[in-house]
């Protein structure tokens, strides 16, 4: 099968963007466990946990941005269009302030690549009712 021009181009252009889109290592949740403790200054996890500095993160991989109910949110959070998902969490934990001016989140952000797939490997296995947060 002969591709035209114009194919051949899309072609190039989609497998070009696909090599370009970041990959997300799968974290170990384990090692999250331990990074998350760094977390625990502003955020609670777990079956009593109440918002704090920072809201309550059980359940917060699929969870709409600003949304957690009790929590005074600023308004670029509740206003980002954001659910939280790998991607987005990768990307807002590199740089909270980058990814949402006017947060409130003072954190500087997790820097390495590595220390952030932890982090988001393990919040992905608190559920919305505090399961697995306690070890």
């Amino acid at each position: 099968m002969k591709l035209t021009h114009a194919a051949a181009t899309l072609v190039a252009t989609f497998s070009f963007a696909a090599l370009a889109t970041p990959s997300f290592a799968a974290g170990d949740p384990a090692k999250g466990r331990t990074l998350f403790n760094q977390c625990r200054a502003c955020h609670q996890i777990g079956a009593d946990a109440q918002n704090s500095v920072g809201p309550v993160l059980n359940g917060v991989v699929g969870r709409k941005a600003g949304s957690y109910p009790g929590y005074n949110y600023s308004d670029a959070n509740k206003n980002s269009g954001l659910t939280w998902d790998a991607a987005t969490l990768d990307e807002y934990l590199k740089d909270p302030r980058g990814k949402v001016p006017g947060t409130k989140m003072i954190f500087p952000g997790i820097k390495q690549d590595d220390r952030r797939a932890d982090v988001i490997a393990f919040i992905s296995t608190i559920k919305e009712n505090g399961d697995g947060a306690e070890e």
